[in-house]
Formats: C-alpha cells, structure tokens, sequence
C-alpha cells in the first residue's frame, strides 16, 4: 500500500496562503477540525506548517498580545522546514517517519515541492487495520 492510496486529498485539511493573517489560519485549522495547517505560495508549494503543539510553543515563548500575534502572518509561526512524504512511498515507510519523529501528520508533496495531500495517523491506522 502506498502514501496515496491513503493520504487525505486537498479539499479535507487546512491549506492556507503564506500571507494569510495568522487569526485565518487558527480559524481555518478549527474548521476543518484538524491540528495542522499546510503553509503554500500562490504555485501551492509547500513553504511549511503550523501545528496545534507549535501554537502552544509560540504563546507561551512569544510575549506580546493576543491581538498582535493575530495579525501576523501565519508564515511568521510556520515550521519552515516540515517534514514531508512522497505519494509514492510505501505506508509503511511513512509510518516509520511519524514514528521516529513522533508525528500525527505528514504533507505529502511531489518531486517539485508542490503539497499534493495530507498523511494523518487516523487513516492510516484504519487502512492498515483492514490490510
């Protein structure tokens, strides 16, 4: 079984513009009810991601108001460098990855860069389960 067979498809998790204002992209997060979001430029390249655990880091280092750290861009609190799959990979291979790195989430990306789907562990676990 392969990364693609499994991964969630653009339209189901949080996709958001590196200029978007920081309150968006929470407000996106919480609507698609999913603790991560994938950071893209205008050519959906995948410049990084902001997580739920990340936002708790942030507040808590970041000492300025509410307000303020609303208005930033979101880019300003991404992981600039996530760690990333191939569609092509095999599932067990990716797990590994969230394994080692202790991660529920995996934006899975083409040989360009380009974000072109979501691993999320609950999938997964389901897949492998009816294998």
């Amino acid at each position: 079984m392969l990364v693609k067979d499994v991964m969630m498809s653009l339209d189901t998790f949080p996709v958001i513009l590196e200029n978007v204002i920081f309150k968006e992209a929470l407000e996106e997060m919480n609507h698609k009810k999913l603790g991560i979001a994938c950071v893209v430029n205008q050519d959906n390249s995948l410049k990084g991601i902001i997580t739920d655990g990340d936002i708790r880091r942030k507040l808590l280092k970041i000492q300025k108001p509410l307000s303020a750290f609303f208005i930033d861009d979101c880019i300003d609190h991404a992981i600039l460098s996530p760690i990333v799959a191939n569609a092509d990979f095999t599932l067990e291979a990716a797990v590994e990855i969230m394994r080692n790195k202790q991660i529920w989430d995996l934006p899975v990306v083409d040989n360009s860069n380009k974000l072109v789907g979501l691993l999320h562990l609950h999938p997964v676990v389901e897949a492998l389960l009816k294998k």
